[in-house]
């Protein structure tokens, strides 16, 4: 037997402060996105911001639906949404944010598992890393890669063994 540690480096801030400027404005974006969450299920809104290589900002929400799971998460909603405007344009970084019944929430909300898969996908078909920034009201969490938030993923190399 082998044990393995795999780490991964998270960058906590309990504010804004130290932040770039683009990473404040995607956090307000990705906030004032909330509002236009559909949930009548689980009133759990999820407001996501991607920044685009060419300095575009795409936002997008999470999209319930009674059939359940014919919904779709905020960050594949952006990550699709931004693939399908600009093909050929990388995706910078997205910030990502939640606030159940409307009140935001105290800590990040991490993307769920088919979200970190989309985004893996994204960093490899541009080659290059999305940051990734979650916000919560009193605490920001950034990764500086998808591969952070599934190091042990599933890739285009399995697909060729």
């Amino acid at each position: 037997m082998t044990l393995r540690k795999i780490e991964t480096l998270v960058r906590d801030y309990d504010n804004t402060d130290e932040l770039s400027e683009s990473y404040k404005m995607l956090i307000t974006k990705a906030k004032d996105a909330l509002e236009r969450a559909y949930v009548p299920y689980s009133k759990f809104h999820v407001g996501a911001a991607v920044l685009l290589e060419n300095g575009e900002i795409i936002t997008a929400t999470n999209q319930e639906n009674a059939a359940y799971p014919s919904g779709l998460c905020a960050e594949r909603v952006a990550i699709f949404y931004a693939n399908s405007l600009y093909p050929n344009v990388a995706v910078s970084a997205i910030a990502v944010t939640a606030a159940p019944e409307m009140k935001q929430i105290s800590q990040p909300v991490p993307p769920c598992g088919g979200c970190r898969q989309v985004l893996l996908e994204t960093e490899t078909r541009f080659q290059k890393p999305i940051t990734i920034i979650l916000a919560g009201e009193h605490k920001i969490s950034v990764l500086e890669s998808a591969k952070s938030l599934l190091p042990m993923h599933f890739d285009e190399a399995f697909l060729d063994s």
